[in-house]
């Protein structure tokens, strides 16, 4: 049965009406199910009238004869679905970054502040030039999950550094924990 304009746009004007309804899993279905009825030369009419890749449709057509139902607890994605973090891409990725931020890293490791000199943008080239390409967010995630503060340094760079600068924090650092303890 050939696939005639009067097919075509009654086809077109229930997608128009149907599709804006239906959430990202419903519609490949929707349009699929109108596909497998136009028969040959469906996957290629449907597609153009709903403005979808005709590798859409197939895989519609492909869920619709798996015989499988809808997913469970009204879902739209499988379970799992998503990008994997980083980490779990690229298990070195943790120890590298740390490997870089320890021998500048202040604070006491047990210490509830720990920071470093170093900045995101930096630790992330570094990174990709040692293999682990990494964005700048994704390496402040991996600090801070580490325990490590992003707070960028306040001070401004007028005149000289004071001499004891590092001093200065290992104080902070005392005050925090003889209040933590107070408390």
């Amino acid at each position: 049965m050939a696939i005639t304009d009067e097919m075509l746009s009654q086809l077109d004007h229930r997608f128009t009406v149907l599709l804006p309804h239906l959430n990202e899993r419903q519609r490949p279905l929707a349009v699929a199910a109108e596909a497998r009825l136009l028969g040959h030369g469906g996957v290629r009419a449907a597609a153009r009238a709903a403005a979808v890749s005709e590798t859409t449709v197939r895989r519609g057509i492909a869920e619709l004869e798996s015989g499988l139902g809808p997913l469970p607890g009204g879902r739209i994605r499988a379970e799992g679905g998503g990008r994997k973090l980083a980490e779990e891409l690229d298990p070195g990725l943790v120890n590298a970054l740390m490997a870089l931020v320890e021998p500048d890293e202040r604070g006491d490791p047990e210490s509830p502040l720990r920071w470093t000199t170093k900045s995101l943008r930096h630790l992330a080239e570094e990174l990709a030039r040692q293999g682990h390409p990494v964005s700048a967010p994704t390496v402040g995630r991996l600090l801070k999950q580490a325990g490590f503060s992003l707070q960028g340094n306040a001070k401004t760079l007028e005149g000289a550094q004071h001499p004891d600068r590092d001093a200065q924090f290992h104080y902070l650092n005392e005050q925090v924990k003889q209040h933590q303890a107070a408390t």
